[in-house]
């Protein structure tokens, strides 16, 4: 037994005396370092200034009462398309007890005076066919009766008027009827039945019925930092990226620079607005958050390599090209000046140094 255990001891530290040799071994062996060969090609590249910023609707309308009162019905809600002059509530009027009164006054006067016109007028007229009248005096009696009867019906109007904020004979255009003033899309109603509205006025900017904006001209608006608006003119192509409509890239133009700068958290920015082009197909929504990538500078069709491979020293730009074959175990490369353009952050355009048939030394890949 104790034998057994002997022999066994003994494997085990053979074991790790040859284990810590190999170990010291592969230490020893010089490292081997490996790299990604890439090639230049054509390619396109688009120099970027990023706007962070919301797709609202360029026309957005807050719908106001001409009348103060209470809602009596909502015919519209939000989400649903409306025509101008189409209505989308009804307001009631709670009349004023002093206005009540007197305008019910008036039409007791106006009757009155009218039941008196009526008599002489029917005087005049019997006088004149006895001939004791003059025609001129028939016809003085006859406008009298017309004007009295003008009167009662004004009287009465205006009755209406209190009562109910419109006449039967001009109900069409009430301003109980609070009507839109654009076509377009209902965005919000702020307001449910039975909610007291008050006109716009003087003092009061009044309630807001409902908002309409019209949603197939929608605007970009965002800001874009003091470094980069100096880049920027009218005019210039955008691309539009809306974080909630997944795999939809949107085609705008840059209209509007802020010709000065507001202050966020010690950040200078100055405004930008670009109109969007929506696609028939496409739901874009009021308030969406958007990027826009303005196109600064737009190459096409020219020899590029990725960022990475280039080196840079004291100004100038390097590479360094393969040598050897690619089949080479020893990867050898020759340290070569070039000269760079237009970088999208990504890939570098190549001026001159290397050509497209050149293989440049890239990232390291491995060790062995």
């Amino acid at each position: 037994m104790k034998r057994i255990l002997l022999i066994l001891v003994g494997v085990a530290f053979a074991a790790l005396l040859l284990s810590t040799f190999w170990f010291l071994w592969k230490k020893t062996r010089p490292v081997k370092t490996v790299y990604a060969i890439e090639q230049p090609k054509l390619d396109t590249l688009r120099q970027f200034v990023v706007a962070t910023g919301k797709v609202q609707p360029r026309d957005e309308v807050e719908i106001k009462p001409q009348i103060s009162g209470i809602i009596a019905q909502l015919h519209k809600e939000a989400g649903q398309t409306v025509r101008k002059g189409e209505i989308i509530a009804t307001v009631k009027v709670i009349p004023e007890m002093g206005q009540l009164s007197s305008a019910e006054s008036r039409v007791s006067v106006a009757e009155l005076s009218l039941a008196q016109t009526r008599r002489e007028a029917e005087r005049t007229e019997t006088l004149h066919a006895k001939g004791v009248v003059s025609d001129e005096e028939l016809e003085q009696s006859r406008t009298a009766l017309s004007k009295a009867k003008e009167e009662l019906q004004n009287a009465r109007e205006n009755l209406e008027i209190v009562q109910n904020g419109i006449t039967s004979r001009y109900k069409e255009l009430s301003n109980t009827q609070i009507r839109s003033t654009i076509d377009g899309m209902i965005l919000a109603v702020p307001i449910k039945v039975g909610n007291s509205v008050i006109q716009a006025n003087t003092f009061n900017d009044g309630t807001t019925i409902a908002t309409v904006a019209d949603m197939s001209n929608m605007q970009f608006q965002g800001n874009v930092d003091e470094t980069d608006v100096g880049k920027l003119h009218e005019g210039m192509g955008v691309k539009l990226t809306i974080g909630a409509l997944q795999n939809v890239e949107l085609d705008a133009v840059l209209e509007y620079v802020s010709p000065k700068a507001t202050e966020d958290n010690g950040v200078v920015l100055f405004e930008v607005k670009a109109a969007a082009r929506i696609p028939a197909d496409v739901f874009v929504r009021a308030g969406y958050s958007a990027n826009a990538n303005i196109v600064i500078e737009n190459r096409e069709g020219v020899l590029t390599l990725p960022e990475s491979t280039v080196e840079f020293d004291e100004g100038k730009s390097y590479v360094y090209v393969l040598t050897s074959s690619e089949e080479s175990e020893e990867q050898t490369f020759d340290k070569r000046e070039i000269t760079i353009g237009l970088s999208d952050g990504i890939r570098v355009e190549i001026l001159s140094g290397i050509t497209a048939d050149d293989k440049v030394r890239g990232a390291k890949e491995e060790k062995k």
